[in-house]
């Protein structure tokens, strides 16, 4: 998130609908706290990235992707491989209906018993049509849970415009309030330290100097810059590497796209794994994947098939830790976070950050500043995200 002003301040505001907020802002509070107390929600809208569910869905979903882009034809046709190497499948819309199905349950026991909506950036069930949905089945206000965790432009500002202009193309939408990002919730903590001492029990009996390399969406570093990415990744690697009492570790960075001379964040994770074998850094990896909720593309493309046949002729033995997925301190989270903003629940968060706004300032996380166009001939990942 962009810089807050230099000022404390404390506002109250009541309104019909019997909601009353409080907001504290302070100098260099990066993430403001912001309670809504008794706000009336009538359903939720999951928001996701959205990937194609056939071969012959590929080549529309990544020009939706890309559009706008400079972007070589040949490249995209090269990123293409990568999902009919699965077939043309990707699972991320496979794992957002059951993430659905999780949150439903755990709602339908649980509380508060609302509908669950699907929207995506990229690919059916698109967003506009979500809010069609929504508005014929007479929703009002919902609130939005956004597959992403941290605060950035392209996982969460970006989102928010995605929205914004899917009410713009449906008249009378329904009013959208997105979660706030979530990355030291504690289930969300929780559920990723699990998952890597999962992935820990894998690792060699005889292997010496294991190293975790927590591994991260790549984002340019014209947009690192203006958001608290980093500091946050940095902060989930403490948490968990404290929990689990780790020793070694290192954060490294994957798919990485974008015209060669633009910066980006690094290391790129192939890059640091033959480092790891040239400097002898570690005698085994395990790789943790924190800035993505589920196993998707970019995971099963860049992790479980690049950096495992790299690792396989670098004699490296390595273990992958699964995202969260749909582990049910993950789902309770949501259902937490849910209650912030429905009935006014203690905002959680672990760590020395605090909660993030629910309401974002408005120079927060802002687009990085456009580049001269020019072809771009670096490396293009897969993009479920």
């Amino acid at each position: 998130m962009g810089k807050l002003p230099a000022l404390k301040a404390l506002s109250l505001r009541a309104s019909n609908s019997k909601s009353l907020r409080f907001r504290i802002l302070e100098a260099g509070d990066v993430c403001t706290r912001f309670w809504s107390i008794g706000m009336n929600y009538d359903a939720i809208l999951v928001v996701s990235f959205g990937g194609p569910e056939s071969r012959q869905d590929v080549l529309p979903f990544l020009e939706n992707v890309l559009r706008g882009r400079s972007v070589p034809r040949e490249r995209m046709l090269a990123v293409a491989e990568h999902y009919y190497h699965f077939g043309g499948k990707s699972p991320i819309n496979q794992q957002t209906r059951e993430l659905i199905s999780a949150l439903e349950q755990e709602l339908e026991q649980h509380g508060p018993r609302l509908p669950v909506y699907w929207g995506n950036r990229n690919w059916h069930p698109l967003l506009p049509d979500a809010l069609r949905q929504m508005r014929g089945d007479g929703i009002r206000r919902a609130l939005a849970f956004v597959t992403s965790a941290y605060s950035s432009y392209s996982g969460c500002r970006q989102y928010r415009e995605d929205i914004a202009r899917a009410q713009g193309e449906v008249s009378n939408a329904p009013q959208i309030d997105k979660i706030r990002p979530f990355f030291n919730h504690p289930g969300f903590i929780d559920a990723t330290a699990e998952r890597l001492r999962e992935a820990l029990r894998q690792v060699p009996t005889n292997a010496q100097n294991v190293q975790v390399i927590y591994v991260a969406h790549s984002i340019p570093l014209s947009m690192a810059h203006n958001c608290d990415y980093v500091r946050q990744l940095e902060e989930v690697r403490k948490l968990i590497s404290q929990r689990l009492q780790v020793s070694d570790d290192a954060l490294v960075y994957q798919s990485r796209s974008g015209a060669p001379g633009q910066p980006w964040l690094e290391p790129d994770i192939l890059d640091y794994l033959r480092d790891v074998k040239a400097k002898g850094l570690a005698g085994a990896v395990v790789l943790a994947p924190i800035s993505f909720i589920s196993d998707h593309m970019e995971v099963l493309h860049d992790l479980d098939v690049e950096a495992r046949q790299l690792c396989e002729s670098l004699s490296l033995p390595m273990a992958r830790a699964k995202t969260v997925g749909v582990h049910g301190k993950f789902i309770g989270m949501i259902r937490d976070l849910i209650l912030e903003r429905t009935s006014g629940a203690h905002a959680q968060a672990l760590g020395s950050l605090g909660p993030c706004a629910d309401v974002c300032s408005e120079d927060c996380c802002p687009a990085p500043p456009p580049r001269p166009s020019q072809p771009q001939s670096a490396r293009v990942g897969c993009v479920d995200r």
